[in-house]
Formats: structure tokens, sequence, C-alpha cells
């Protein structure tokens, strides 16, 4: 009999990975170990078993006939314990804390909205919300979910699509009564545009004039650090800004702004995600839980929660 302390699931998975990648050095990388330790792993296993699984050379790794047949049935034993833990993990309820970020505009307007219906129907899941125009890394900030606003940059995240909203430019009525509303891009130059002061922001706005996509500069006497201060010093007549739907729709529909140079609208739209690390797929049902509520219960269509 196999003595009780020996890992032998633990020696399958290392040695069903020795094979799919096809060495020791590769398998180390991904199981976070290092070659020795699977090289000695695979060894001891080998004798424990009185025979020889892989036959080693400089170049490649040969299964022996033993080591093809050991190879199939661990395949099939690793394959019935993911099983088995996927079927006990459907049945427990979602539980436990979920670091959540997102940027200023989302969360107050789409996120925060939804958190009672999410808590009535997840009352084990503790939601730990964070809003930030930041940027912040998933894993420096043990964060388990963020969303992003705008194209994703390349990385190892995985994400879910929320939806996308449409751009405008748009004004208080207050500050048109004032100022007057422009009635082409060129005349932004007599404008108080209210641009972004965070580094990856470049404050040019895009237009459509005669068939042709431009960026024009623009510029103001204030500048904020995230959406939702931008939003207000609209609403107090500051000045012009360029937001998304998903932020002012509501704003839009009550009349307190107004789009202007919408013939100019080149119809650009934010792409809006929820970015997570996969953790190899095995994603915990908490953090599943809350990216399946948000696909489902997002609707950007719809006009956002606003208060002044």
């Amino acid at each position: 009999m196999a003595r009780i302390e020996v890992n032998r699931s633990g020696e399958m998975e290392v040695f069903a990975r020795v094979v799919t990648l096809g060495g020791f050095s590769p398998a180390a990388r991904a199981l976070k170990m290092t070659p020795s330790a699977v090289s000695k792993l695979i060894s001891r296993l080998e004798a424990r078993l009185g025979a020889r699984l892989i036959n080693r050379s400089t170049r490649k790794l040969l299964l022996t006939a033993e080591g093809e047949m050991f190879h199939e049935r661990a395949l099939r034993v690793l394959a019935d314990i993911d099983e088995a833990e996927s079927m006990v993990a459907a049945s427990q309820a979602p539980r436990g804390r979920v670091r959540v970020n997102s940027n200023v505009p989302f969360g107050l307007h789409h996120l925060l909205p939804l958190v009672p219906r999410f808590s009535a129907a997840y009352p084990r899941v503790v939601l730990d919300i964070v809003l930030s125009d930041l940027v912040v890394d998933l894993m420096d900030a043990r964060t388990d979910l963020a969303i992003r606003v705008g194209p994703l940059r390349a990385s190892q995240l995985m994400a879910r699509k929320l939806g996308e909203s449409p751009m405008a430019v748009v004004a208080s009525p207050a500050y048109l009564a004032r100022r007057g509303a422009p009635a082409a891009p060129r005349d932004l130059v007599d404008h108080n545009c209210i641009g972004f002061n965070f580094a990856r922001h470049c404050d040019k706005w895009p237009f459509t004039v005669d068939g042709e996509r431009l960026s024009l500069p623009v510029q103001g006497d204030a500048t904020a650090g995230d959406g939702e201060t931008s939003r207000r010093l609209v609403l107090a007549g500051q000045g012009l800004a360029r937001l998304s739907h998903f932020h002012i729709g509501g704003d839009i529909a009550a009349g307190r702004m107004v789009p202007v140079l919408e013939a100019y609208n080149p119809g650009d739209a934010e792409a809006i995600h929820a970015v997570y690390v996969g953790h190899g797929g095995r994603l915990p049902a908490r953090v599943r839980a809350l990216i399946d509520f948000l696909v489902r219960e997002v609707d950007l269509t719809r006009p956002p929660v606003s208060d002044l």
C-alpha cells in the first residue's frame, strides 16, 4: 500500500505537465518549480513505481511503453479530480470578499446603483469597492476585478465586455446662453474647453469635417483628474467637455446638458470591460458571480443614475 504522505495526484500533475510541455524546464516554469525539483520528483515517481516512464536525451524526452500507459491513466484521474471539484464548487453559494476597482464615472452612475441588487442575490459576498481614474495593477493592488473604459492595453488579463458608449461634446444651457454654441469645430478656439490632467490623456478632440477625420487641440481655464469632476464643471457652466453617454446620458435627457457640434461627431464610442486575472481558468465563484452579474445587468443604453 502507498504511504499516506505520498501526493500521488500532485505527482501525476507534474508528470502530465512534463509530457504536455515537452521538458522539465517548461513544466517547471508553468508549475513555479525549479527544473531540478521537477527532475527529482519524476525520479522518485519512477522509483516508487519500479519502472522507467521517460527516456531522457539531450534534445527531447520520449515516453516508454509504461510511461504512455501511466500518462493516459493520469490524465483520466486528473480530469476526474477537476470534475469532482467543479461539482462541489458549483453547489456552494459564492462567498467571501471581492475587491473591485472602477473609474469614478462608471462607479458612481452604474456600479453603485447595482450593488443592492447584487447583494440581495449574493448575500455572502462582500464588495470592497475603490473608485479611481488611476489604472491600477490588479496584482499589486490585490484587486479581483477592475472596470476599464477605452482601449485595452496588451496584457495577460482576461476581459469581459460590458458594452460601448458613444461620445459627445456637451455644455450646460447656462454656458450656451452666455457664450453661444459653436457652429463648427474651428469655433472651439473661442470657447472654454475642459480637458483632463492625467498623463495618458491627450487634449485633442476628434471631429469629421468634409468627410475627413481631424483631431483638434482644445484648451481652457480648468482641467479635471476624472470624468465626474469634468461633468460637474460642465453642469456648473464652466465650459464645454467631451464625455461619454454612459456618464452624461441622464443629464442630456433631463436638459441639464446640451450636445453641440453633433453634425461633426465622428461617431466613436468607448468600450467598457471588466478585467480580471484568469488564474488558469479557475476563477473564484465570488468573482465569477460578480462578472456574470455585471455582464447581465449593465445596460449602457439606459440613462445613468445622475445626481447634482
